[in-house]
């Protein structure tokens, strides 16, 4: 398999180097690009994906609706429409642009842009990446006797994305 690349970028998110997937995943001072985005239904529940346990950060925790890094010289956007047809198999018609951080581990530093959408499925997951997936109401993703089920850095974001969503919802369209 051949060696995947990423561009590297500064805390501002502009391009700076490019890197190693291997070194990005060992070097938290190599700052790479990820997209994440938040599938709420119609009912305003949040669809999570459950990571699958071959993944090598995070094996079978829940996570975000859809997350991967971008190829280099990938703009965020297409970056999250890639992902949501490789991910979820749907090519939605709207994705709106929410907000950007840094998430900082022991292995890794991402600069993460998330978008939001609209969407009630169906889905056709893909099997290498997610082992399943579901919609969860606002009060379970929030509910501390959950934490162990979801990844550091769903946890970390998901008051934002729940927060984001209640003051833009009027915005999102099917």
């Amino acid at each position: 398999m051949m060696e995947e690349y990423f561009d590297l970028v500064n805390e501002e998110g502009v391009v700076v180097g490019r890197a190693s997937r291997n070194e990005c995943h060992g070097n938290p001072a190599l700052i790479h690009q990820a997209v994440h985005v938040a599938v709420f239904d119609n009912r305003g529940r949040l669809f999570l994906q459950k990571r699958s346990p071959n993944k090598d950060i995070q094996p079978g925790k829940w996570d975000t609706s859809v997350g991967g890094h971008l190829q280099p010289g990938e703009s965020a956007e297409a970056g999250a429409r890639r992902e949501m047809l490789e991910e979820l198999g749907i090519a939605p018609p709207m994705l709106e642009r929410g907000y950007h951080y840094l998430w900082r581990s022991e292995v890794e530093t991402e600069y993460i842009t998330t978008f939001f959408t609209r969407h009630s499925g169906p889905f056709r997951l893909q099997r290498e990446e997610i082992d399943e997936g579901t919609f969860w109401e606002p009060e379970d993703v929030l509910q501390p006797r959950n934490d162990h089920l979801f990844t550091p850095q769903f946890r970390h974001e998901r008051s934002r994305i729940l927060a984001w969503y209640e003051q833009h919802t009027s915005s999102l369209v099917d």
